[in-house]
């Protein structure tokens, strides 16, 4: 099963509260909802089609109380993301949530060491359906760093936040990418869809330009 990052950012990267002021003020966040003026119909059907890839939603702690809240609510059987988060399979990673406080439909709590139990939901199912990771800025972050996602999926959003959780830490394992243009594009109101593919684990490509006959030319890559 492929492993994928779903998430909102800024230009800066900032992945904080971006439905409600009062989303996540940890840390002292007061910049929340940043993401609400910019919605369309258009990013819309983009996240509906990164939840038609989906076959189990894995998420933290904190995410999974934010989500339930507010999604639980949502009963309409023609919303597709209500109804992936109301009934589909979810995982959610706490080492302090207790059964009785995970009950949201079918929710599995996955305590103990994070990246084994997910490396393990990954090689456990032979299915063409994602694991999916939405929000959970923490989370996303481990699995970067050990190398299990396979897809990163952004809808950037064309402001600067400035403050926030940012999606990839100055700290962040490094990584190459490659763009899967059938997914990409940039909407009306600038904001741009993204799927990018993993590459390149645990390293960054890099080269050198040299002169040559007074021309500049691309050197061998390093």
């Amino acid at each position: 099963m492929l492993l994928s990052v779903n998430t909102f950012v800024s230009l800066d990267s900032v992945m904080q509260g971006p439905g409600a002021p009062d989303e996540d003020i940890s840390d002292g966040f007061d910049r929340g909802g940043w993401l609400v003026p910019l919605v369309t119909e258009e990013s819309d059907e983009i996240v509906n089609s990164w939840f038609r890839k989906a076959e189990a939603i894995l998420i933290g702690r904190r995410t999974f109380q934010m989500m339930r809240a507010y999604w639980s609510q949502v009963t309409n059987p023609d919303d597709l993301v209500a109804t992936a988060l109301n009934t589909w399979p979810k995982y959610v990673v706490s080492q302090t949530l207790s059964d009785d406080d995970a009950a949201w439909g079918p929710t599995t709590v996955v305590r103990g060491d994070v990246v084994d139990n997910v490396r393990r939901l990954k090689e456990g199912s032979r299915s063409a359906g994602e694991l999916q990771v939405h929000g959970s800025w923490r989370l996303a972050r481990t699995l970067h760093d050990a190398g299990l996602v396979d897809i990163v999926r952004i809808l950037q959003f064309p402001l600067v936040v400035g403050s926030g959780k940012r999606l990839f830490p100055e700290d962040a394992a490094p990584a190459g990418y490659t763009v899967d243009s059938s997914e990409s594009r940039v909407l009306p109101n600038g904001t741009v869809a993204l799927t990018l593919r993993t590459s390149n684990v645990g390293q960054v490509d890099a080269g050198s330009y040299l002169v040559h006959d007074g021309q500049r030319i691309e050197g061998a890559e390093n």
